[in-house]
């Protein structure tokens, strides 16, 4: 096997997890995550009552799939370079369940998130990400309860 094999192997397997990563939230599968992400995988910054790597992360997943059964992620762009990989994307979704303290409103929502991913080759070892929760509230028409 020559370089460029072994290279194009390796992204593919990287940009593979990445969107596995993606597809615990369409295909409403938290145990994806085990086979997009290291045990120890680092997600800065921890949501609310988030702990540490996938299984810290499972609770979070599930707790959006209840408040929005219909959740979607849309990948817009993602750029790679070996070991790293850039995303744009958007959450949609419609409000049938309690997030947040917030109670089901009915109304769909469109949440813009960027991701950075750093990789092994196989999985995603960290994640730092940034989501526009601003907007996702003010479609709600409320925020959480302090």
């Amino acid at each position: 096997m020559n370089v460029t094999t072994e290279l194009n192997q390796r992204l593919k397997a990287e940009r593979e997890a990445v969107e596995m990563l993606y597809r615990a939230f369409s295909d409403k599968n938290p145990d994806l995550l085990d086979l997009a992400v290291t045990k120890d995988w680092n997600d800065i910054p921890l949501g609310p009552g988030q702990g540490p790597g996938p299984e810290g992360f499972k609770p979070l997943l599930v707790g959006f799939i209840k408040a929005f059964p219909d959740i979607n992620i849309t990948v817009h762009d993602m750029v790679q370079e070996p070991g790293k990989i850039a995303v744009r994307a958007e959450i949609t979704g419609t409000h049938h369940g309690e997030f947040m303290g917030i109670a089901p409103t009915g109304r769909g929502i469109s949440v813009r998130l960027h991701e950075f991913h750093l990789l092994d080759g196989e999985r995603v070892t960290t994640t730092w990400h940034m989501e526009d929760w601003l907007a996702m509230f003010q479609q709600l028409g409320q925020f959480p309860p302090a």
